[in-house]
């Protein structure tokens, strides 16, 4: 006859529902081990979050270990420190943005790029709120890339080809065109801080009326500037 694991070494006649028993509504549940790359990725979400909420300085490593369940050295382990942490969030976001941008230029009609550019800025906004409230922070003072600044640089590179393609078909000086990148990508990005808070105009509206100012202004462009005022200089 087969013997019952209940009642077995000297356990004879315990109650089945009693502590220590196999069935026993009490046993603990086992605590699932992240891997690496899981803890890592947590370690960026919870980081992303804060940095957003609360800024660089606002963030500490004993928060960001305590919402993660760790201690601070696994903090340390996995990116040196809070700046490094800081670091890998804002170079992620700074590629999603960029990825964005370049990937919607894809028209001919240079009105319609506007448009595209536009809307890709406004789209990262809207889905990647956080990435973007912390793109428009201040970085760090050790942190010498990936400020808001730099990104508007990298994406004006990309607007500048093609409003430098433009500006020869139109008889203007090519040479121009770093210039006007830099104002159209701004501008659009000057709104986008704005518009993050405000949300008002809807997001059509707000890509139509960018380049309702853009474009007009664009395609009344006098060759050759001349300035009404008295100051020359």
């Amino acid at each position: 006859m087969a013997i019952d694991s209940s009642t077995s070494n000297g356990s004879k006649g315990k109650p089945s529902g009693s502590s220590g028993s196999p069935s026993s509504g009490t046993r603990r549940a086992r605590r699932v081990r992240m891997t690496g790359a899981e803890r890592r990725e947590q370690l960026l979400d919870i980081g992303r979050t804060l940095f957003a909420e609360r800024g660089y300085e606002g963030t500490s490593v004993e928060e960001i270990a305590a919402k993660a369940g760790v201690s601070k050295p696994v903090v340390y382990e996995h990116f040196g420190g809070k700046e490094g942490l800081y670091a890998v969030v804002v170079d992620r976001e700074m590629r999603q943005l960029l990825d964005m941008v370049t990937g919607a230029l894809t028209a001919g009609h240079p009105r319609e790029l506007l448009e595209q550019a536009a809307f890709a800025l406004l789209d990262y906004i809207e889905t990647f709120t956080d990435g973007f409230r912390i793109l428009v922070r201040d970085s760090p003072v050790a942190q010498s890339t990936g400020t808001f600044a730099s990104l508007i640089s990298d994406i004006a590179t990309q607007v500048e080809d093609i409003l430098g393609l433009e500006f020869k078909a139109r008889g203007f000086d090519p040479k121009l065109a770093p210039l006007y990148a830099q104002a159209l990508v701004g501008m659009v990005a000057l709104t986008g801080q704005w518009w993050v808070d405000a949300r008002k105009p809807k997001k059509a509206e707000v890509a139509a009326h960018l380049v309702n100012l853009a474009w007009h202004g664009l395609g009344n462009l006098e060759p050759k500037p001349r300035l009404i005022g008295h100051r020359k200089n």
